[in-house]
């Protein structure tokens, strides 16, 4: 019989913008984490419910709405914790609300997290425990969640397959997003698998491979 992986993660889409929500889980323990809720809570909740999962917190990548729109529902409909973004994206939570008028978005709302992570922090769920890697450039406290032993991580709109996350947007920066990706995620290893913000999944090595904006071919010729 093959061995049970410690980690199991589902993706729900959600929102307009089809944004990768992610239910997570120490299959030991059943003991899960939503990563970036959006919004459509009753999807994501109908997620880990198929799943056998029990919903022990928040992981929040950055506050933009199509990530943390629903932060807030969520956490008071399940009392649980949540874990990021990093404080800089204070900025984002603070205008997390516009997006009602702007995308009809109704159910935006501002959350406070119960605890701000930094670069180097450690985040539990379950038996299980992700690094917490500050890559700021999309938004400046922008965080991905990477498992070692499982060799995945939780990137958020750092990279995508295929692109980068914007940096035209307000505190963004591109050469802050490009040092970020190559000098914290490509040290996590060629064959570490991402699930990224929106579309599908990749790894860092085919990114480093075939990847416009960030493949060594492309950065070697700047």
């Amino acid at each position: 019989m093959a061995e049970k992986l410690p980690l199991q993660a589902v993706i729900v889409p959600v929102t307009p913008f089809q944004q990768n929500c992610s239910v997570l889980w120490c299959t030991r323990t059943m003991r899960g984490a939503v990563v970036d809720p959006g919004g459509e809570i009753d999807r994501i909740l109908e997620a880990a419910g198929e799943h056998g999962v029990t919903i022990e917190k928040i992981l929040v990548t950055h506050a933009h709405s199509d990530h943390a729109g629903a932060v807030a529902d969520l956490a008071e409909q399940l009392k649980v914790p949540v874990e990021g973004p990093q404080r800089e994206d204070q900025f984002w939570i603070d205008r997390i609300e516009d997006s009602r008028a702007k995308y009809g978005m109704t159910w935006c709302r501002k959350f406070t997290p119960d605890r701000w992570l930094e670069d180097g922090d450690t985040v539990t769920v379950g038996d299980l425990a992700f690094d917490v890697i500050h890559c700021p450039g999309h938004t400046p406290g922008h965080l991905v969640f990477h498992h070692v032993p499982s060799k995945l991580a939780f990137v958020g709109d750092v990279i995508f397959q295929g692109s980068i996350g914007r940096s035209d947007f307000p505190k963004g920066d591109h050469a802050t997003l490009i040092h970020s990706i190559t000098q914290k995620l490509w040290k996590l290893g060629d064959d570490t698998t991402f699930v990224p913000g929106h579309g599908s999944p990749s790894t860092f090595g085919q990114e480093r491979q075939s990847n416009p904006f960030v493949a060594d071919r492309v950065l070697a010729r700047r």
